[in-house]
């Protein structure tokens, strides 16, 4: 049988929600742009929108299409201490 593994690192899947966070964060310190985006999500979903500001800008510089579209939504609504901007 085969077993499951991380398309990015091509380790076994984590075992826990604990060891995956561990996972992102690893790709985080590597600047992987989908896991930047993912971070900014969860900032996000705990309404920490400055730090999900921070991450999404990161991950656009490293050319992150979706991490693009959450920051324009950010700028629309005005949140994570970004100007409200419908032109951004």
């Amino acid at each position: 049988m085969l077993e499951r593994k991380c398309p990015f690192c091509r380790h076994p899947v984590p075992n826990s929600q604990e060891e995956a966070d561990r996972n992102y964060m690893k790709r985080v310190e590597a600047n992987d742009p989908f896991a930047l985006c993912h971070m900014g999500e969860k900032r996000c979903d705990e309404g920490d929108y400055k730090g999900a500001v921070d991450y999404f800008k990161k991950a656009v510089k490293l050319g992150d299409a979706d991490a693009h579209y959450n920051l324009s939504i950010l700028y629309k609504d005005g949140e994570g201490g970004v100007e409200k901007d419908e032109k951004k």
